[in-house]
């Protein structure tokens, strides 16, 4: 298993505790798809930028994970039809 970074921005306009509610939704994939949160790191609601989809402001949310091709295909794919996730970078962890 390779090690990953993800960095998604949540929807501003949620509860707090829909908030948790998405991340967890997301450690939860993470973890049914095989891999492994190894760290999870919120960082509150922050201003954008630039403006995203007329948002200004956003959730930001840092997770260190550790999963193979099938984990992240189905992280991204998720992520990217999901109403909550305004934005999201996934990128590999590994020396090159």
């Amino acid at each position: 298993m390779a090690a990953y970074e993800v960095m998604y921005i949540v929807n501003p306009n949620l509860e707090e505790e829909n908030v948790n509610a998405v991340v967890e939704r997301f450690n939860n994939l993470i973890a049914d798809q095989g891999g492994k949160v190894e760290e999870v790191d919120l960082w509150g609601k922050r201003r954008l930028a630039y403006e995203i989809n007329k948002f200004k402001e956003g959730y930001y949310v840092v997770v260190n994970f550790q999963g193979d091709a099938k984990v992240v295909n189905e992280l991204q794919r998720v992520m990217k039809i999901s109403d909550d996730v305004i934005r999201f970078l996934l990128l590999s962890k590994e020396d090159k």
